[in-house]
């Protein structure tokens, strides 16, 4: 179908596989489009099983594919014509079955399946390749032989047969419409081949090889290897059911079984009891199919549960399942777990909301907890009775089992928080440090500030040790390579470093430290008594959700050796433009980790935070014209907010990498060195530069008053002064353009609202958000303020400032997928304010199910 090049992405800093297709394909233009629109919603899907495609295009008339770059070989190269042993057989079935329920989910059919689309990496992953891309073949000549035939399009009638012979389901063959069943049916071929060796469908040629596919059954499994599970066996039969209607009913019921039989002997069994009942589905109705998953779905988790909860003397084996998320939700995160073991909760996105889900192990019911919305850090009580979170710049709790949430105590930017037996809460609020608060409410106080010896720019991730009184933490300082885990005591004491990453950390008994590498779940040898670590880390598991804006490592674990962890990835960004109805414009650049975007004074170029792997962070320039972007800073710790000067000739950006914390200023074409302009003990945030060029206006984040914004004359002394200094937080400032007023985000009134003041200090403050609202921006002729309220929509308020100050009423225009509301710089605004540029989530949000782990220490011992 083409060829496949190695290259190096300079813009991204990775290596990537190029795809490149025959000029003749461009040739049919609506063939093109389909494949494109086809080729795009496969790079839409974020899912670790799934080629990630990051680019579609054309060059010289040949259409081509950059996707990521795996290292490894085919399963059809992997299996070199033999079979391969039955764990491996399994464990590589539900890799497949988990990347295709993903696609499903999004209505993407494979249609093409077979072991040359599958690609086994060198650390065991299986990648499914090509989507989309059966409807681009061409036919074939009829002069190769069939091992040798690559997708074929075979006109016939009533429709067009599609796919690779040998592995096509009998629908596809008599040229009727494919749904995901027909995926189904080609995975099951191949299943069959891992665990026999042999093809399910060969003969002489391809008129008997087609023939056998819709008229006969494959030779039984248990004919080659007496040694296959009859469970597993049904598994297979199930999916080559001739019939669609009498194959499994969607790939996420496959990969259940397959997962059952994956587990114990006991869970093994128990599927062996269930899937014998498969084969019976011929003579019954499809809804008794639906039904008869349902309760398989049902008896096999609480048989997991039965045997997690019933705790032998002897050693139980691990056992893993998947929790699939709530069909009211469209993206899940944060999955946790009580302590005792028997209810997870989690983050789920309902109308465009985030609202705290619990469940019961044992229980196929999912609750949504009311009251709960915008939940974002939850963690749980040591009596596993409440659930503690964050929202709306509040610390709450609510019982887990529902009812009215109550508020705790302010909590603005929280970075997670731990729950002791004595009562004591421990929460993380970024910037500022540690706190602790009474389990019943009250004023938070310090426990823990910032280590300027360490040029720490956040504490983050707290996490109690058994003894309650010590704890671990995030030490973050923006440098992959200097960011730590560290432990010290509640009442104070030696901070001691634990393990140089840039993750937040967990504890689990008997004795081991969990972080996480990338993807990669880390454990390592812990005595939490003498707060020691020992041994070498190990990988722990593969594949679980990282994110690298705030080294966050979705997983949770219990105290009897139970985990839930998110798989996957989570998306990149992509910056996108919105005209005030809401539409989407157009995009701009290729995704990317990213956080703040500036617009230069000549709205030709941004000025964005990006972040690089391993968690640093660098000022990066973007040619708006060409979309091609170009690195301005080359340190390897902390660079933040860049602001332009009025004639787009320099940057200021924050930066941690020449003192503790300061402001840096360096010319924009890129030529020179940074100058540090501040030099300070705490993190400091640049937001805008006069159009008069005479100040700056930035936050120093304060020990008493925490944020205020203060002023930098760029001329003269150079003396910085504070502008706004109280008990509350002031930051996010911004000047107007005639440099008389500067609207700003404050929680004086117990939330965050959008405040206008005088520069001169000589007039009043005026209120010009409702509801909340944060991220101002003025219009370039100072007519019109923008802002975020907290439900991220795009608000609009009118100005007129002449003698005195005046404005209209908030007027909505559209809702945002910013990701947080009270952050800075998540979007732009064109000079006439007709367009907006947003950073956007890059495709579709993770639908990745939860995976529930139970007795896999014992594993670990092992």
């Amino acid at each position: 179908m083409g060829e496949v090049y190695r290259a190096y992405d300079p813009s991204m800093h990775r290596e990537v596989a190029i795809k490149v297709l025959p000029a003749a394909f461009s040739a049919d233009k609506e063939r093109l489009a389909r494949f494109e629109q086809e080729a795009q919603a496969a790079g839409a899907l974020n899912h670790p099983n799934i080629l990630v495609i990051h680019h579609i295009d054309t060059h010289d008339g040949a259409p081509y594919i950059v996707s990521e770059l795996l290292e490894g070989e085919t399963l059809r190269e992997r299996m070199g014509g033999v079979a391969l042993s039955q764990r491996k057989a399994i464990d590589y079935a539900l890799q497949i079955a988990h990347g295709l329920s993903a696609a499903h989910q999004k209505a993407i059919i494979h249609r093409d399946l077979k072991p040359e689309n599958l690609f086994v990496t060198k650390d065991g992953r299986v990648k499914i390749l090509d989507f989309g891309l059966a409807k681009l073949s061409g036919a074939g000549d009829g002069t190769k032989p069939q091992t040798e035939i690559p997708t074929r399009r075979v006109n016939t009638d009533p429709g067009v047969v599609m796919g690779t012979i040998g592995y096509m389901s009998p629908e596809q063959l008599r040229g009727k419409p494919a749904d995901h069943r027909s995926d189904i049916f080609s995975f099951g071929a191949i299943l069959y081949e891992m665990l026999s060796g042999r093809r399910a469908f060969r003969g002489e040629s391809t008129a008997d090889t087609m023939s056998a596919i819709l008229r006969e059954d494959p030779p039984d499994l248990s004919g080659t290897n007496r040694n296959i599970n009859p469970a597993l066996e049904r598994v297979v039969n199930h999916c080559l059911e001739k019939s669609p209607e009498e194959r499994f009913n969607s790939a996420g019921d496959l990969a259940f079984a397959i997962e059952a039989l994956s587990g114990s002997a006991g869970t093994s069994d128990a599927a062996e009891t269930i899937l014998s009942a498969l084969p019976a589905a011929k003579r019954k109705p499809h809804n008794w199919l639906a039904w008869a998953i349902a309760g398989i779905f049902l008896i096999s988790t609480s048989v997991l549960a039965v045997l997690y909860f019933r705790r032998s003397a002897a050693p139980e084996l691990p056992v893993r399942f998947v929790i699939a998320m709530p069909e009211d939700t469209t993206e899940v995160s944060n999955p946790i777990i009580c302590p005792d073991g028997r209810m997870i909760a989690f983050i789920g996105m309902h109308d465009g909301k985030r609202y705290l889900y619990t469940r019961q192990l044992g229980s196929v019911e999912t609750q949504r907890l009311a009251g709960t919305e915008d939940a974002y850090s939850p963690f749980w009580s040591p009596d596993n009775r409440y659930l503690a979170f964050f929202s709306n710049n509040k610390l709450k709790k609510i019982e887990a089992s529902g009812g009215p949430p109550q508020t705790l105590c302010d909590a603005p930017s929280g970075a997670g928080g731990t729950w002791n037996r004595e009562g004591i809460i421990l929460i993380s609020l970024d910037t500022r440090g540690i706190h602790r608060v009474s389990a019943a409410g009250g004023a938070p106080t310090p426990v823990l500030g910032l280590d300027p010896s360490r040029k720490e720019v956040a504490l983050a991730w707290p996490v109690f040790l058994p003894d309650g009184r010590h704890f671990i933490y995030q030490s973050w300082t923006g440098a992959s390579d200097a960011s730590a885990i560290m432990a010290t005591a509640i009442d104070g004491g030696e901070r001691k470093l634990l393990i140089k990453a840039d993750s937040s950390a967990l504890y689990v008994a008997p004795g081991y430290l969990l972080f996480a590498r990338d993807s990669t779940l880390m454990a390592q040898p812990f005595d939490a008594a003498q707060l020691k670590v020992t041994g070498d880390p190990f990988p722990a598991v593969e594949g679980v959700t990282y994110v690298s804006a705030n080294s966050y490592s979705s997983v949770s674990v219990s105290e009897n050796g139970a985990m839930v962890y998110l798989g996957g990835r989570t998306a990149s960004r992509q910056l996108t433009w919105f005209d005030r109805t809401g539409k989407n414009v157009a995009t701009t650049g290729s995704p990317g980790e990213y956080n703040d975007i500036v617009l230069s004074p000549d709205a030709k170029r941004l000025a964005l935070q990006q972040i690089n792997v391993g968690g640093a962070t660098d000022i990066w320039l973007m040619d708006l014209t060409r979309g091609t972007s170009s690195r301005f800073t080359f340190s390897s710790n902390y660079d933040d907010n860049p602001v332009w000067s009025p004639d787009g000739s320099q940057i200021v950006f924050a930066s941690n990498a020449e003192s503790s914390f300061g402001l840096s200023k360096k010319v924009s074409s890129g030529t020179g060195s940074e100058e540090v302009i501040v030099k300070s003990t705490g993190p400091q945030e640049a937001y805008d530069w006069s159009r008069d060029g005479r100040f700056l206006l930035f936050t120093d984040f304060g020990e008493k008053t925490d944020a205020d914004l203060w002023v930098l004359p760029m001329s003269g002394d150079g003396k910085a002064y504070p502008l706004l200094q109280t008990e509350f937080i002031e930051h996010y400032g911004q000047f107007s353009p005639d440099g008389r007023w500067f609207a700003y985000t404050s929680n004086e009134s117990g939330k965050f609202e959008i405040y206008v003041r005088s520069f001169s200090q000589s007039g009043g403050q005026w209120l010009i958000s409702t509801g909340g609202g944060s991220q101002p921006r003025w219009r370039s002729d100072g007519k019109e303020l923008f802002y975020i309220a907290p439900d991220k929509t795009l608000m609009a308020v009118g100005i007129n400032a002449g003698s005195t100050f005046e404005m209209t009423t908030p007027t909505a225009l559209f809702k945002t997928q910013v990701s947080s509301y009270n952050a800075p710089n998540r979007y732009v605004v064109s000079p006439d304010g007709q367009r907006f540029l947003i950073n956007c989530p890059a495709g579709e949000v993770n639908r990745t199910p939860i995976t529930v782990a139970l007795n896999w220490v014992n594993g670990l011992k092992k």
